[in-house]
């Protein structure tokens, strides 16, 4: 049976069933077994996000036998969609940039049928939307923006230049290069206008980094301007967590073992005996021949490692909310599958859209959904308290008349949305920590899809050819 994992907390509804939802299940499993060799396999990767999935990949490919433990009941770490009431909710503001040059090799995008965003934003300043269009996609759209007040025609000339640049310039050119100064002062030295970084930089590059002071390094910000220029903005048609799901659909059956959490990784005989062994919160341990591949958020791993290494220095994480409402069709102010983006430089708010403007399947037959995404935790603040406020900041934009019948779905907190990558970084660290030990996930590369992606890859690949079987 293949194995595939579903989207959680709901069974697909009614008019989105199709077969391929049959077969999708879970596996649960308690190792506390007698056997030794029972509890052994070749690669044990801890953490089936993005970056464990890409590991596992990579394993499969060389036959590599593995076990990929997840501590939730799902695939996809951060990249998860819920269905509730219906609607499809992807766990945050999550945009997937065909461009990605590692998703192109492992991820089938027809399968994922990608449905596409307006290549551009509509910015919300001086109480109307202003249009903001890539030339190259949308000209009218483009020349007729030229002289609104998002920035200047010289800005507009700028953008431009700066497109030039990033593609005459490798993915690992720009990745690797020992040159990086905050995005926000490189986007001055450039040229670029207050207005334009306030209007729109902030908001747009602020919603893709969730760091609206944009001080996070140059390096992500050209490449991220690169895959923009080269690619297109979508969503999957079944949500966001469709492309874990692929990911997963394709390892070998019994090789991902759900709500399975790890306590901790030890060297019970010294650094340099070879792999840590696994030991299970229920109790049960797990030893691996080749290596153990660590595929966990930032902040896990310190945990894991506590009895390994000393805890690693690292900057506060990135932390977003975002929030779903309900709405009927008749109740959206547009209908094209724009961006909007808050460029007053007030309120709350950060972006916004319309999933089902992007992909109808987002909701069931007759209903719309919202998407509202704000910058930080707002700790101090209750889920209701920020869906009112969001709802006024909104009646300002589109009318209360057509707000005020939206109805609060579900707010998500993300702590850890994406580590800090201020200057100074090192975007391509080295996966191997230890006798046997290998890390992965955006934190060690990029802040993208594509980085966690990548460092999965490269980590398993650290491990083959440490092991003289590439």
């Amino acid at each position: 049976m293949p194995l595939a994992i579903s989207l959680p907390n709901s069974s697909p509804p009614p008019h989105l069933f199709t077969r391929r939802h049959a077969n999708l299940r879970y596996r649960r499993v308690s190792v506390a077994r007698s056997s030794t060799q029972e509890n052994q396999t070749g690669v044990i990767i801890v953490g089936a996000g993005l970056a464990g999935l890409a590991a596992a990949t990579r394993l499969a490919s060389q036959r590599i036998p593995f076990l990929l433990l997840e501590a939730s009941d799902g695939v996809g770490g951060r990249v998860r969609t819920d269905i509730v009431d219906g609607f499809f909710l992807d766990r945050g503001f999550q945009i997937f940039i065909t461009a990605y040059p590692e998703a192109k090799k492992l991820l089938d995008y027809e399968a994922l049928d990608l449905q596409r965003f307006y290549a551009g934003a509509k910015v919300f300043y001086g109480g109307e939307f202003h249009t903001v269009a890539d030339p190259l996609r949308h000209l009218l759209d483009s020349v007729a923006s030229l002289t609104n007040p998002i920035g200047s025609v010289v800005d507009k000339g700028l953008i431009a230049l700066t497109r030039a640049r990033v593609l005459i310039k490798s993915d690992e050119e720009i990745l690797t290069s020992a040159e990086e100064v905050p995005t926000i002062d490189l986007l001055r030295g450039i040229g670029f206008s207050d207005e334009i970084l306030d209007r729109f930089f902030r908001p747009f590059f602020g919603g893709i980094f969730f760091d609206r002071d944009l001080e996070t390094t140059s390096k992500l910000f050209d490449f991220i301007f690169r895959c923009l220029a080269l690619g297109e903005n979508t969503l999957p048609s079944m949500g966001i967590g469709e492309i874990p799901n692929q990911l997963a659909a394709k390892l070998p059956a019994d090789s991902i073992l759900m709500n399975t959490r790890v306590a901790s990784l030890e060297y019970p005989n010294g650094s340099d005996s070879g792999p840590p062994i696994v030991r299970l919160q229920d109790g049960g341990v797990l030893n691996a021949e080749l290596g153990v591949v660590l595929a966990v958020e930032q902040p896990q791993v310190d945990k894991l490692l506590s009895g390994i290494r000393e805890p690693v220095i690292t900057k506060p994480a990135r932390s977003t909310v975002c929030i779903y409402f309900t709405a009927q069709p008749d109740q959206i102010p547009v209908q094209d599958p724009v961006l909007f983006l808050n460029g007053t430089n007030t309120g709350i708010i950060n972006n916004m859209f319309f999933p089902t403007n992007v992909a109808r399947t987002y909701a069931p037959p007759g209903k719309a959904l919202v998407s509202v995404s704000l910058i930080g935790s707002f700790e101090d603040r209750s889920d209701d308290d920020l869906a009112a406020e969001v709802l006024r900041e909104l009646s300002g934009w589109f009318g209360e008349s057509l707000v005020t019948s939206w109805r609060h779905l579900r707010t998500y907190r993300i702590q850890f949305a994406q580590p800090n990558q201020c200057p100074p970084t090192e975007l391509v660290k080295n996966p191997r920590v230890g006798s046997g030990l290998y890390l992965c996930g955006d934190y060690m590369t990029s802040a993208t899809f594509d980085g966690a992606l990548f460092s999965g890859r490269r980590a398993a690949e650290a491990l083959l050819l440490e092991k003289g079987l590439v």
